[in-house]
């Protein structure tokens, strides 16, 4: 590709900086726009009722004619979970990945009520795909899930290089190395930035490979005198790979129980990412004919998801399968941050059923898919880009990736870590932030895309707190009087029937303020609503230092 030094290349994050999750990058050369991935990520415990949190993509609605291609890089829900949503801003673009992240795509549009048709592009792993000046080719990566792609990416400013989520995994379970050559070889030719997975920033030394998960599994199969229950992300194929391996080395039978656990194992059944002895998998049926140590469950539930089987099995409210004493139960997953309540909860009362309960937080029946400093260096140093971006990450994250680039000779001048929605312009004269676009969070509730803001949480979170209080005043506007009331009514705030003298001492602040109004000879609704709720708001605070929801209501009578 011809270069052209006087034109940047614009990079804009508009996900993925400042938070695990979310993650989606706008790509932009002249005319033409290349997103990478679309992901979500879960709600924090203060975001009340709120199921999902997806990007907000205003700059590729404002701009859906210049949008080429989105291209994925793997079928993580922090790079997929939000498409159905963008799609149905942005319309019908092309959507690029690997045969496994397509297929976990299609099947989740499908609850969306979408089909990318035409629009779906497979690639592998050493592809190339042009959108008008930008010309794309996949790298293969090892992650914690199957045919996860890097990206180089040629402009005519320069090549740019999207790590995604890596790790050095000398011993994969796939046995496909990642492709260090390939990076070393765009290294040699010259590298204008990198972007690259910031998540394990943190973490000293090396990631251990997934393989060691697997000679966990086969001890823990041989030693375990009841049932197992493995619980792990349903994407993680690999995991599952060595669970069934290890159950049939031993001679244990598994049944897959959990909705998305059964759709992912029969999705990569049908595609060759599973390969399993005839006769491990069986239904739940069999399992019951069979000595409990001859017994594999695979589960959802690793976060403590409330209708997850796991979950509901801690319960005791699972139709088919319950935990009794003599189980074992291992969470092989590491704790998504704002789950830890859920988790914690379900592993307490999986220990009060009676099971054996193991745990990341001592185990090592967890490894991460993400590379850890000494790999991050590495990685700097086989690219050894002229400008360095950190993405994927809390800012401690991506503060603690620039210094390791830092460490490796990259200068300080060199870095850039950015905010959601700057524009970072990159040429071959220098490097800059050079503004802003609109860029944040939209919240998913319900069927509700968007509604649901700061204010409407704060009500939320008011109320799950403090309560509400509704007092109700019955008016006759056209006489300019009251003719009823008022009336409280409490939710969560007090029980009612042990706190009738509290109720009627709100009563009397009402019927003051009601009696000073009346007074003045007119009838102003909104007035009355304000005075209400200032006088019985500050009287419950100076009695009870709680601020409760207090909901002023004016019947028109």
């Amino acid at each position: 590709m011809t270069k052209n030094e006087s034109i940047p290349v614009r990079l804009i994050p508009l996900g993925g900086i400042g938070e695990i999750g979310k993650n989606i990058l706008v790509v932009e050369y002249g005319n033409d726009i290349m997103v990478v991935d679309c992901g979500l990520m879960f709600p924090d415990d203060d975001m009340f009722g709120v199921d999902l949190v997806i990007p907000d993509v205003q700059y590729l609605e404002d701009n859906k004619e210049r949008i080429r291609a989105i291209v994925l890089t793997h079928g993580h829900e922090d790079h997929i979970g939000a498409l159905a949503y963008v799609l149905k801003r942005v319309g019908d673009v092309p959507v690029y990945g690997t045969r496994l992240t397509l297929a976990l795509v299609e099947a989740r549009l499908r609850e969306h009520g979408i089909r990318l048709g035409g629009s779906a592009r497979v690639i592998s792993a050493g592809d190339r795909a042009t959108f008008g000046s930008i010309d794309v080719e996949f790298i293969h990566v090892s992650h914690s899930i199957a045919d996860c792609v890097a990206l180089a990416i040629d402009t005519p400013a320069g090549t740019i290089i999207h790590t995604s989520d890596f790790k050095f995994d000398q011993t994969p379970v796939d046995g496909r190395v990642m492709d260090l050559r390939r990076f070393a070889e765009l290294g040699e030719r010259g590298v204008l930035v990198m972007l690259s997975d910031s998540t394990n920033a943190e973490r000293p030394g090396y990631t251990l490979s997934e393989k060691v998960v697997g000679e966990l599994f086969r001890d823990a199969f041989r030693d375990a005198q009841g049932r197992i229950f493995v619980t792990t992300f349903a994407s993680h194929i690999e995991r599952i790979q060595q669970a069934l391996d290890a159950a049939a080395e031993v001679g244990r039978r598994v049944a897959i129980v959990g909705r998305s656990m059964e759709n992912n194992t029969r999705l990569a059944l049908d595609l060759g990412y599973l390969k399993v002895e005839p006769g491990t998998i069986v239904d739940l049926d069999t399992l019951e004919s069979l000595p409990s140590n001859r017994v594999v469950i695979m589960t959802t539930g690793s976060q403590g998801e409330p209708m997850s089987a796991l979950t509901r099995m801690a319960m005791s409210d699972h139709r088919r399968v319950s935990i009794v004493p003599g189980d074992t139960v291992i969470i092989s997953a590491s704790t998504i941050p704002g789950n830890e309540r859920m988790i914690g909860t379900t592993i307490n009362r999986l220990f009060k059923q009676g099971a054996e309960v193991i745990y990341e937080a001592f185990s090592g029946f967890h490894v991460s898919g993400h590379a850890s400093q000494e790999e991050l260096k590495l990685m700097l140093n086989i690219v050894r880009p002229r400008y360095f971006v950190p993405v994927h990450g809390e800012y401690r994250h991506l503060v603690k990736h620039a210094r390791l680039a830092q460490e490796v000779g990259i200068p300080r001048s060199n870095i850039i870590i950015p905010e959601l929605g700057d524009i970072l312009e990159f040429s071959q004269d220098g490097a800059e932030v050079a503004g802003r676009v609109t860029a944040g969070h939209l919240l998913v509730d319900g069927l509700s895309v968007g509604a649901v803001g700061n204010v409407v949480l704060r009500d939320r979170k008011l109320l799950s707190e403090d309560g509400i209080v509704v007092a109700i005043v019955a008016a006759d506007r056209s006489r300019a009087l009251i003719v009823g009331g008022p009336e409280i009514v409490s939710r969560g705030f007090v029980y009612l029937k042990e706190s009738e003298d509290f109720i009627d001492e709100i009563k009397s602040v009402a019927f003051e303020v009601v009696e000073k109004f009346e007074g003045e000879g007119k009838l102003e609704v909104q007035s009355l609503k304000d005075r209400l709720r200032h006088a019985i708001s500050s009287f419950i605070f100076e009695r009870t230092g709680r601020r409760p929801m207090v909901i002023p209501v004016v019947l028109d009578v």
